[in-house]
């Protein structure tokens, strides 16, 4: 089965049910079904071929998804580029990936249109714009209304005999500490990873999905792909910015779902009246996207009941999901990530990748039919993380006497302070159990003494009397004193990437540059 049969196969089953709605917009499946297929001809007769690459440059939008589900139809890859971006960096990974085609929005011209200048092996540009000036002026390849593809392109199926095997999609990771990576993953990875996906959550054609992650990151797009493969349908809301707005469109639309980072539910917890809203269609909540301290899963889990609460593990490389908490469980486990999800072996392993016993601190390493291919271009990165028959996920971890995993820190947030070994995750944790505490990064910072010191950066709650004061106070009976932060700093925000993961690079370079200006 290919990604693509997913949308076939609902337009078939049912051709007039609603599949997307964005704010007073609303698409059928079969509607989606035809442009898919207008556009994926049009590719097909501009020699848009089997394994040729085709970028998209949307938000998410009705036009995302019938590019994303047009583009797979011919066997070519979908690479979803980061909306969030710049003229060098739109450069890179177009001529990384080696584009021949990208689809975008006109409201990413400013930026596209000088990177395509730049990116000399590029072919077609088609672009949701009726002035298509500026991209006839650079010359090197054929531009074409989105508007015109819809309107003349063939509405029949394209034909284009593939496998699923063949790659599907090159995503790029956020490039938070390095230059980004394009992880491979096949139609068979993204198929096997959503029917585990489906399974746990026990979805069907009745739920609908609150949207508000970008399709371009991979757990948003496994938010599209679990329920068009079941029938259901998707809510798209961009406006997180405004969270009231979202919390009113989830009540008015009846979803059954909704999903999120960490950084979403402490958005939602401290900077908005989620509290005041009861969801009666409220089925279930999932969280992952990076590590949710217990104290803020226990306010997420009382907050949205009787919806439970799914918290969750995964990895891009994973296509991407690799564990799930039963939320029965969640009382008894908090702070896990739980066991791995069907047809997925996840365990704790030492170096030369031996399961660990309970107890016992190693890698978090999978294996899986979601697994990645690699690394694109990049065999030696590839080497690094899939070694005999593994993926070593990075992070650090320990299972319970009940096969239950926790995950300790990443091995590069290990640090060793005075002779012990200490995890910033830990840290951090601890320290958002402090109520007026809206969000913590914990970095280590070079120290003449110990060699390594801890460093807080914490944003207090709006309104609260917060001070350096009460925090030492409170951590005193959650933390042994090693492990207490020597520098404390206060911040307006944390800087984080446009999928809600905290930037702890860009804050290693504010201590540096403070440290070089003597205020830290």
């Amino acid at each position: 089965m290919q990604i693509n049969n997913f949308l076939e196969d609902a337009a078939q089953k049912y051709p007039d049910k609603v599949a997307v709605l964005r704010q007073n917009q609303e698409m059928t499946y079969a509607e989606i079904e035809v442009r898919a297929n207008k556009m994926a001809n049009y590719l097909k007769q501009v020699n848009i071929c089997r394994g040729n690459r085709v970028a998209i440059l949307y938000e998410n939008s009705f036009d995302y998804i019938i590019s994303y589900f047009a583009v797979l139809k011919i066997g070519a890859i979908e690479v979803s580029l980061n909306t969030e971006t710049t003229v060098d960096t739109l450069a890179y990974a177009l001529n990384d990936c080696d584009a021949k085609a990208i689809i975008a929005n006109k409201k990413y011209s400013r930026y596209l249109v000088p990177a395509l200048k730049k990116v000399p092996r590029l072919e077609q540009v088609i672009v949701g714009q009726e002035d298509l000036s500026e991209y006839e002026d650079i010359g090197h390849f054929n531009q074409i209304r989105l508007k015109e593809v819809y309107d003349d392109g063939k509405a029949e199926h394209p034909n284009v005999r593939c496998a699923d095997i063949d790659l599907a999609s090159i995503v790029y990771t956020s490039g938070s500490t390095s230059t980004p990576k394009g992880v491979m993953l096949s139609h068979r990875n993204v198929v096997n990873n959503t029917r585990s996906i489906i399974q746990y959550l026990e979805l069907t054609d009745k739920d609908r999905m609150m949207v508000v992650l970008p399709f371009y990151y991979i757990y948003g797009k496994s938010l599209l792909t679990t329920h068009f493969c079941v029938g259901g349908s998707v809510v798209l809301d961009n406006r997180f910015a405004f969270p009231q707005v979202v919390l009113e469109t989830m009540k008015t639309t009846k979803v059954t779902g909704f999903a999120g980072v960490p950084s979403t539910f402490l958005i939602l917890l401290n900077r908005s009246a989620v509290r005041e809203f009861k969801f009666e269609s409220l089925r279930y909540v999932t969280q992952a996207g990076g590590s949710m301290a217990p104290s803020i899963q226990k306010k997420v889990a009382k907050v949205f009941a009787p919806a439970k609460l799914f918290i969750m593990y995964g990895a891009t490389e994973a296509a991407p999901r690799l564990s799930y908490l039963d939320p029965e469980m969640l009382p008894s486990k908090w702070g896990s990530i739980g066991k791995a999800i069907p047809n997925v072996d996840l365990f704790v392993a030492d170096k030369s990748g031996n399961k660990l016993p309970p107890g016992h601190t190693g890698e978090i390493v999978a294996r899986g039919p979601n697994i990645m291919a690699g690394y694109w271009n990049d065999p030696l990165g590839t080497a690094k993380v899939l070694r005999n028959g593994l993926y070593y996920t990075g992070d650090i971890g320990k299972t319970d006497k009940d096969g239950y995993i926790y995950v300790v820190g990443r091995t590069k947030d290990i640090v060793k302070v005075g002779g012990f070994r200490v995890s910033t995750r830990e840290i951090e944790d601890a320290l958002l159990g402090i109520d007026e505490i809206h969000e913590v990064a914990v970095i280590s910072v070079d120290d003449s003494i110990l060699g390594e010191a801890i460093k807080a950066f914490i944003v207090p709650r709006e309104g609260a009397d917060l001070t350096h004061e009460k925090i030492r106070k409170a951590i005193r009976t959650m933390l042994p004193l090693y492990k207490h932060p020597k520098y404390i700093e206060f911040i307006d925000s944390i800087p984080k990437n446009t999928s809600g993961k905290m930037l702890r690079t860009e804050l290693i370079r504010q201590h540096r540059a403070h440290v070089s200006l003597g205020r830290a």
